[in-house]
């Protein structure tokens, strides 16, 4: 039923300001409009809904994705633009962040917004 219409991506922020700085200004997403519930983006023809609570705790999980050419350049342009890859102890990750599952050619990285989303960028 819902196949040929468009899907919208929904992420929680705490402050306006900030999020705009991160999706729009280090992330590089195109700001389509505010108001006083979300601050929305384009995201390369995707609607990225930042919805704006207060007292939102991040869920310790992937909320929002990228899927891109090249992991190694995409992670490394993250971190020029001050975003921090993020490591974990149960992963085995290289140098930069970057996992490869066990019996996959599929390459993943993650990194948070300033509100703690878990955020990733993949190679498939």
């Amino acid at each position: 039923m819902l196949e040929s219409y468009d899907v919208c991506a929904f992420v929680i922020a705490t402050d306006a300001e900030r999020a705009k700085q991160f999706y729009g200004g280090t992330l590089g997403l195109k700001f389509m409009s505010q108001d006083q519930y979300a601050v929305v983006f384009d995201a390369n023809g995707i609607m990225l809904r930042v919805g704006l609570m207060p007292n939102h705790k991040p869920e310790q999980h992937t909320v929002l994705g990228w899927n891109v050419p090249d992991i190694r350049k995409a992670a490394a342009d993250l971190v020029k633009r001050g975003v921090q890859m993020e490591k974990y102890p149960f992963l085995e990750q290289d140098e930069q962040g970057i996992w490869t599952p066990p019996g996959s050619g599929a390459k993943v990285a993650w990194f948070k917004d300033p509100d703690g989303n878990v955020l990733s960028i993949a190679q498939h």
